[in-house]
């Protein structure tokens, strides 16, 4: 058995063959028979704070499966266990107004403590394309860092949210005492407008929206769902 294998011993495992990438390893997850959807809430550590939802612009509703979250940082224990940051990549379908996850890809990447690089693009944009998802979002580890989005962060969300608006971006902290993940996304039009005009690289101070909202906030309209079905790719 390998390493992969061991990792996903607990869901259902099967070989996808596609034309392209190669062959790889799926996870489906089995779907309880009854669901319950519930709002991801907000840690009563941030109620004062900046990052606070806004009603910047009307959003449509996006469900994710709370065991998704807890799948992925099972299969980057191994790199949180090194202190390296893992980044995977979320799709879903849109149906009757609302997105679905239904798809977490995992691309060969290459990381650091505090950054972590997607490789071989083409690879995770032929599965996504392949059925016809929209790339809604990433998440990816801070293993020793709090949760939060870095400089970095904010400008890899920013090409999701410029694409889609309801993207978000999931920040897993596992070793956070207060908050062990966070959902984020860029304030609009003012934490847009702030990335979309900063040509600065690496790790940087953002100067505050000229409209006095954060950079960024919590996301309000994402919910958990326990009966969501989804597969997860891991391309590594």
């Amino acid at each position: 058995m390998t390493q992969t294998d061991s990792q996903c011993e607990h869901i259902t495992v099967h070989t996808v063959t596609q034309t392209s990438p190669c062959p790889i390893l799926s996870c489906v997850e089995k779907a309880p028979k009854y669901a319950h959807v519930s709002l991801i809430p907000v840690a009563d550590s941030d109620q004062s704070s900046c990052n606070q939802p806004s009603a910047s612009g009307v959003l449509q509703d996006v469900h994710i499966s709370p065991l998704l979250m807890e799948d992925f940082l099972e299969l980057a224990r191994e790199n949180t266990e090194k202190d390296l940051e893992t980044c995977g990549v979320l799709g879903a379908f849109l149906e009757h107004g609302t997105y679905y996850v239904t798809t977490l890809i995992i691309p060969k990447q290459e990381s650091t403590s505090s950054s972590c690089e997607a490789l071989k693009e083409e690879e995770f944009f032929a599965i996504q394309n392949d059925r016809s998802l929209f790339p809604v979002g990433w998440i990816h580890t801070h293993p020793s860092q709090s949760c939060f989005m870095s400089s970095i962060d904010l400008h890899t969300h920013f090409s999701y949210q410029a694409m889609v608006p309801e993207a978000f971006a999931i920040v897993m902290a596992p070793t956070d005492k207060s908050r062990s993940y966070g959902i984020f996304r860029l304030s609009d039009p003012g934490g847009m407008r702030v990335l979309k005009e900063c040509e600065e690289s690496g790790f940087h101070p953002h100067g505050e929206p000229a409209d006095g909202s954060p950079i960024y906030e919590h996301c309000a309209n994402v919910y958990t769902n326990t009966n969501l079905r989804f597969e997860i790719f891991d391309l590594r």
